[in-house]
């Protein structure tokens, strides 16, 4: 296991007092390891879990070649360029769900249903409202309308037996639950659940019930921080506020560490704090304190905790530690930007990050190269069908409202500068995490 000073020595222009937000990515990377304990679970409690093993499918999908469309089945080799294909349509139709018992011979076509088997020797279906149909029951198929094999579903072309259907790594979706039952599995393996504890930092925070008083705020960070670990899948460990004392700043994280897979804190890692926060994760793990080339949500400490020694067995490996800033929105953009990533990580998911979306802004901005800048936005879709943005008003990390009525952050990199009427930004969608 790497220390801290290790990852940071891997790192080019590694700069703990002023980092970027690719080298804060590329550190976390590093940092954290993907869990070991694989569980089987029903379909039905398995939505947003990550896959612990490839799903190999045990048969074609589809089994056999059916029909797209309701139609007519019949030999496509018998079209012909320019002409009309005239053909009688045999006894019976073919249905989904058994095989058509009819015989076929030269001319000759079959009703079929979306669906059914197609018979042997057949490849072609046209749909019935495309053919012209004569008192004699025969049908009219016009010319130039069909290709040889069209509207023929091929045996295997969605699922090939012996060849994964699902891939480790993959986070399900309804749409994996549904291909999986399509496949017969009552159960699928997966990772259990990220364990992780979070607690609020500081005497001047108040708990929802409590009184207020001067110069002291509600806890909104807290509930925050739990819907985007709910959303995620994570088992939450609620710790509640922890006040600026060190003989109960030590016991909530000694007494995480032992629990949880991950710690995250908010408030307490800024430059010059006057409390014991910082103090006590020096104290007590390996942790490195940053500030980070960004707004919002400069300061952030990261690190690793070990459990407690005294019987305390449940987490031997101990925690890795996000020591978040103190303000709401920041508390939300660190997250987002770097935890929730580095937690898919920990997950076992493959895919870790985001993507970005471009959209035009519907006003100008004011950046300045060196530091990235989370924007929040609303993205909408322009009358040509392109995705355009505007910011939510105030961009103070302090104003909650902002995050409210976004629905998405404008990310502005490192290098860039101000932003014009009209030009593309990337925007990085809440959809899913908020």
């Amino acid at each position: 296991m790497k220390t801290l000073d290790q990852i940071a020595a891997e790192l080019q222009g590694y700069d703990p007092q002023a980092l970027s937000a690719g080298q804060v990515l590329d550190f976390l990377s590093r940092l954290v390891a993907p869990v070991q304990d694989a569980i089987k679970l029903p379909l039905f409690e398995a939505l947003g879990r990550v896959l612990a093993e490839d799903v190999v499918s045990p048969f074609d999908v589809p089994p056999h070649d059916n029909s797209a469309m309701d139609g007519f089945a019949f030999d496509g080799s018998q079209l012909a360029a320019g002409t009309a294909l005239e053909l009688r349509v045999a006894d019976g139709t073919a249905l989904a769900g058994k095989a058509w018992q009819g015989s076929m011979q030269t001319g000759q076509c079959v009703k079929i249903m979306t669906g059914a088997i197609m018979p042997a020797g057949l490849d072609t279906v046209v749909p019935q409202e495309f053919v012209k149909q004569h008192p004699d029951g025969s049908i009219s198929v016009p010319p130039g309308l069909l290709r040889a094999g069209d509207n023929r579903r091929l045996r295997g072309e969605d699922l090939t037996q012996g060849l994964p259907a699902l891939r480790r790594g993959e986070v399900l979706t309804p749409a994996r639950l549904g291909l999986a039952a399509s496949l017969g599995l009552p159960t699928l393996p997966v990772w259990r659940p990220l364990r992780v504890a979070y607690f609020s930092t500081g005497d001047e925070i108040l708990s929802l019930g409590e009184a207020p008083r001067e110069g002291a705020v509600y806890d909104s960070s807290r509930y925050t921080v739990f819907g985007m670990l709910r959303r995620l899948g994570c088992e939450v460990i609620d710790m509640g506020v922890v006040r600026d004392e060190p003989a109960l700043l030590e016991a909530a994280f000694t007494e995480a560490a032992a629990r949880a897979d991950a710690i995250i804190t908010s408030g307490g890692v800024s430059v010059g704090e006057a409390d014991f926060t910082k103090a006590m994760m020096k104290k007590l793990g390996d942790v490195a304190f940053w500030r980070i080339a960004m707004r919002p949500g400069r300061p952030m400490a990261v690190g690793r905790i070990p459990p407690a020694a005294q019987g305390r067995a449940n987490n031997p490996n101990g925690a890795i530690l996000f020591g978040l800033p103190g303000n709401p929105v920041a508390v939300m953009v660190t997250f987002l930007a770097f935890v929730r990533p580095a937690l898919l990580q920990m997950m076992g998911a493959g895919a870790a990050q985001p993507p970005l979306l471009k959209a035009r802004s519907l006003e100008p901005m004011r950046k300045k190269a060196g530091r990235t800048e989370y924007q929040r936005g609303w993205v909408s879709t322009a009358a040509d069908g392109s995705l355009q943005v505007k910011t939510t008003g105030s961009q103070g990390s302090g104003v909650l409202r902002s995050m409210a009525e976004a629905n998405g952050l404008i990310v502005l990199h490192h290098a860039q500068g101000n932003v014009a009427v009209g030009d593309e930004v990337d925007v990085l969608m809440f959809d899913g995490a908020l």
